[in-house]
């Protein structure tokens, strides 16, 4: 059993499956129709196939325990014995306590959900409260391990590493991380026992501001985990970005192996090479981008490991994060433009990258490919360059919010706490067999059509008869909020299995921007004027914002996302106007990602907002002050950015608040937001139906930090993933507990 690292490795690998196996499987198990064994078989089937890929592919290190039925800081939450009382108590099965924690369970709110970094997936945030009493728990890493090894493959386990996990839990606080180390030597100690020779342990929170008692804390950590007398060698992880000042702390302990993300971090290897020399020490170089899809630079990046082989006893090579952050396998997708499919590279593709520089690393014999041709011309668009070169600031700029309110109020007539919902209605079976059937061509377009309108009209009623103040149309006709706009654009391109994890059994397939943005032709205008026709309340035009469009795709990397930003936002400004030309009042542009994209470093923060926020408000700035500007952000940090949330100049901002017990408000009210606000009073994630007390206490929490007169009450989200018996009850208490909170019994 070898106890060197190897020329070649990946941080993570997708665990949803090629065709969404996993998915299925999950949610077959929460609707009951499949028992544990059998969701259990289907995930031992998948933890086998990809160990087996990655052997065939001739990667010299395996990582395992990168598998999950939800998401794995949860993991490691159970495996360090993070389980809050209120699931202990239910007295549940371990993989229904699991869920629970994920979902909700009974009266149980779940654990909060935010992103990870600067990326689109979540994770569910630890509970860290005096209730945790911290117990090693490896049973899931043990056994995986031993899965692989019964299938002759040797594998490294994974886990989050232990000072991440406590800053990325609530509260933050390093508080308890001796307490937590101990753990995980105990941890560390059983795996040993168990065979394993190596261990990885993520830290990516390093690669943000820290502070020097931080720094410090890390290489405690590692100082005593390395210095145990049992347990596997030591891998730590880290990715996103620059170590900074955390780079020699790590490397003045014992760990065997430090990961450098070389593609967000360039600066690694400046810091490196200013570090040396460090002796014994393997440097797992991240040379294939982890978070995009464009082919690795083969020459250069094999430029950079030489350089580093000067500095290092041992360099492997690996992907720059977990790959779980692309989709599985590019060779499936038969319908690109080859021009486009040259230039890509997915997770399968990227393990063969990883290998091929390793090889070069080693002997220098490996036959790298040709540099890839120019960019085609026709991925150019004058017009839209001109356009772009033709804006001045008033473009993004509209008359005050005291004049544009006033305005607002005197066509729309709304009354206090108006209510609404984020968009999107649940997303049937049926309409999803009509899509597929569309695709298939066994329902022509014009059948397509009458469906989707029936839904609408459904949608239509139910609302106007449940009582909300603005409707929307429910967004039948969309796959995705992002994919449905990509695939109308020019510049965009769509997979058919382009898969990638967004949370627990939810998917997305991100589009790839590789060209000017420009748009085709109206692409909502006509199901937000039907659904108008419908009702004579107001119904919101529903667009996604230039900056999640970005966030939730693939983007081309041969020039800035702003102007890239500026490209999409010009096709919405021009959609905005449609839709007010056709009637529409009010216009939801969504930027849930706006703190997604949020750099790590605070030294890089400013230049993003200037131009997120630009991006926005060239997107919104078009319509009359009678117009009313919606925007909606959910699952965030959103303190971190509250002052751009603010400079978005939305007149209604609607914002994810029932897991955070709308602590936002407090952020809101300290800087003196002045505009509309709809605080989520309803976790949509969870199956959990809230009462219409609960709804009117998060309603009065608001109240106290936000005048009812700018308050509005939604959900947290959209409905797309909820069925529609527990929408109608959960809308029905929204819209009760509204009136209550209005008359102020």
């Amino acid at each position: 059993m070898s106890t060197t690292f190897g020329q070649s490795t990946v941080l993570g690998y997708p665990r949803i499956g090629a065709d969404r196996e996993l998915k299925r499987a999950v949610e077959a198990y929460w609707a009951g129709t499949i028992d544990a064994e059998a969701l259990e078989t289907t995930a031992a089937g998948l933890r086998a196939e990809v160990w087996q890929q990655l052997r065939n592919a001739r990667l010299d290190s395996i990582p395992s325990n990168t598998f999950s039925y939800y998401d794995h800081v949860l993991d490691t939450a159970v495996a360090v014995g993070a389980i809050p009382e209120r699931f202990r108590r239910l007295g549940r099965s371990a993989l229904d306590t699991y869920f629970a924690m994920a979902r909700g369970a009974d009266t149980e709110p779940t654990l909060e959900l935010t992103k990870w970094f600067d990326t689109n997936y979540h994770y569910l945030v630890p509970e860290i409260g005096p209730g945790i009493t911290f117990t090693p728990n490896p049973a899931k890493p043990i056994s995986e391990y031993a899965e692989a090894r019964a299938l002759g493959i040797e594998t490294r386990p994974v886990l989050v590493g232990p000072a991440t996990f406590l800053l990325l839990s609530k509260p933050s606080s390093l508080d308890r991380l001796d307490e937590l180390v101990e753990t995980y030597a105990q941890i560390l100690t059983a795996l040993a026992e168990a065979g394993v020779t190596w261990v990885q342990l993520d830290e990516p929170a390093y690669v943000t501001d820290r502070t020097l008692d931080e720094i410090d804390a890390l290489q405690r950590v590692y100082t005593r985990l390395g210095e145990l007398k049992n347990r596997p060698r030591i891998f730590v992880a880290t990715y996103f970005g620059e170590l900074g000042d955390a780079l020699p702390a790590l490397l003045g302990t014992p760990v065997e192996a430090i990961g450098l993300d070389l593609v967000a971090g360039p600066g690694n290897l400046a810091r490196l090479a200013a570090a040396a020399p460090f002796g014994g020490k393997t440097i797992v170089a991240g040379l294939v981008d982890g978070h995009n899809i464009w082919r690795t630079d083969l020459r250069a990046a094999v430029t950079n490991g030489t350089t580093l082989t000067a500095l290092a006893d041992h360099v492997a090579v690996s992907s720059s994060c977990s790959l779980l952050h692309v989709p599985v396998d590019l060779s499936v997708e038969t319908r690109l433009d080859p021009a486009l499919t040259e230039r890509l590279a997915f997770a399968r593709q990227k393990v063969d990258e990883v290998v091929l520089l390793g090889t070069a690393l080693r002997d220098g014999t490996a036959d790298l490919p040709a540099p890839l041709p120019p960019t085609p011309a026709g991925w150019r668009l004058t017009a839209v360059r001109e356009k772009l070169a033709s804006l001045t600031p008033a473009d993004r700029e509209r008359a005050g919010y005291g004049q544009r309110a006033a305005a607002q109020q005197a066509r729309l007539n709304l009354p206090e706490l108006p209510t609404t919902t984020i968009g999107s209605f649940p997303q049937t079976a049926e309409l999803r067999r009509a899509r597929a059937q569309l695709r298939a061509g066994t329902l022509d377009a014009a059948g397509y059509r009458e469906r989707m309108r029936a839904e609408v009209e459904h949608v239509i009623h139910l609302q106007e008869r449940l009582g909300l103040d603005v409707l929307v149309h429910g967004e039948p006709e969309r796959n995705d909020m992002v994919q449905y706009f990509g695939e109308q654009l020019d510049g965009f391109a769509a997979t058919d299995s382009g898969w990638v994890q967004s949370y627990g059994s939810r998917c997305v397939r991100p589009p790839i921007i590789y060209g000017d943005v420009a748009r085709k032709a109206p692409m909502t205008v006509t199901w937000s004027a039907y659904a108008q026709s419908l009702t004579t309340k107001p119904v919101k035009g529903m667009l996604t914002g230039p900056v999640t469009i970005l966030a939730w795709s693939f983007v081309r990397t041969d020039q800035p996302r702003s102007d890239t930003a500026d490209q999409v936002a010009l096709a919405l400004r021009d959609e905005t106007v449609d839709l007010e030309a056709a009637g529409i009042t009010v216009i939801q542009v969504d930027e849930p990602a706006l703190r997604e994209t949020l750099p790590l470093r605070r030294a890089d923060q400013k230049a993003y907002l200037d131009w997120a926020v630009g991006a926005f408000r060239l997107a919104t700035s078009g319509v009359a002050d009678d117009t009313q500007v919606h925007t909606h952000l959910c699952y965030s940090e959103f303190g971190e950015v509250i002052t751009a949330i603010d400079a978005l100049d939305a007149d209604v901002t609607s914002i994810e608040a029932s897991r955070s017990k709308m602590e936002v408000l407090d952020d809101l009210a300290a800087i003196g937001y002045s505009r509309g606000v709809g605080p989520g009073v309803w976790d949509i994630h969870s199956p959990r139906i809230p009462s219409e007390s609960e709804i009117v206490d998060a309603l009065r929490r608001a109240v106290t930090a936000v005048p009812a007169r700018r308050l509005w009450a939604n959900p947290d989200c959209g409905l797309k993933t909820r069925g529609y018996p527990e929408v109608e009850a959960s809308l029905k208490h929204l819209v009760a507990a509204a009136d209550r909170v209005r008359s102020r019994p």
